[in-house]
């Protein structure tokens, strides 16, 4: 059981960050995954007037505020019109609306949980975090750091024009997935994150979008197995959906030309 001794509601970052150093203490963001665990926090710190709940357009990336709900992400039309409802496909699932009305961006990208559909799908895209201390960072380095105690204060995702796929295969249409792909094309360049494995999300490239392609990508996705699958079945389903995933970026392709 979650145990709160005391609540304070941060006026700054600065304030928050002094807050967060002491290892008792703890940020609260949506507190979805929080209140499932049996930790006693000293000092439970709310971010939420701190401004942090925006989503801005640039002429160069989207800048999502650490304190933006998944569910305001899923609606928002700019950044699904973007990224091709990737981002929207990748979140639609998680458990339900009255949920994903609390969960935070936040939240999701700083506890880089093994079974994150949001870690899996940013990870594909250009993304970099801004820290209060550590300033600006790729995700894809941010996702290999250890846990500290420095305040995530947005999402950035740079605009780059490309093709976008997100899928996933969950037992249950609102239950942890059992495997998540991501990929994008941008010009040359093809990314593909791979989650749920069930490990956190992974990053790989690869050189085209021939099924030959993603049969060697997912030779190098490494597995294990829970509850919910075996590392084979998610072997089997890691080659599966990265197919999937460049057909779908193939045909987008084509309606082009």
């Amino acid at each position: 059981m979650l145990r709160i001794k005391e609540y304070v509601k941060a006026a700054s970052l600065e304030e928050a960050y002094e807050l967060n150093q002491k290892r008792s203490n703890r940020v609260l963001g949506g507190m979805l995954w929080m209140r499932m665990s049996d930790v006693q926090v000293q000092k439970a710190i709310d971010l939420s007037g701190l401004g942090l709940d925006t989503i801005e357009e640039t002429d160069t990336e989207f800048i999502i505020g650490a304190m933006v709900t998944l569910r305001e992400l899923e609606l928002h039309s700019a950044v699904n019109d973007y990224f091709e409802n990737a981002i929207r496909d990748a979140v639609q699932d998680i458990v339900g609306v009255q949920f994903r009305n609390l969960a935070t961006v936040g939240g999701s990208v700083f506890g880089r949980f093994g079974f994150s559909d949001v870690l899996t799908v940013l990870l594909s895209l250009h993304t970099s975090v801004e820290l209060y201390k550590g300033g600006i960072v790729p995700l894809e380095e941010f996702a290999q750091m250890k846990r500290d105690n420095d305040i995530l204060v947005n999402v950035r995702i740079a605009k780059t024009p490309g093709h976008f796929a997100y899928l996933t295969h969950r037992n249950t249409k609102t239950d942890f997935p059992v495997l998540a792909v991501s990929a994008s094309k941008t010009g040359e360049e093809i990314r593909v994150a791979v989650g749920a494995r069930p490990m956190k999300a992974e990053l790989f490239g690869a050189g085209d979008l021939s099924e030959e392609s993603a049969k060697k990508l997912a030779a190098q996705v490494k597995t294990d197995s829970n509850m919910r699958a075996s590392a084979k079945f998610r072997s089997h389903l890691a080659e599966v959906l990265i197919t999937r995933c460049f057909d779908k970026i193939k045909d987008v392709e084509k309606e082009e030309k």
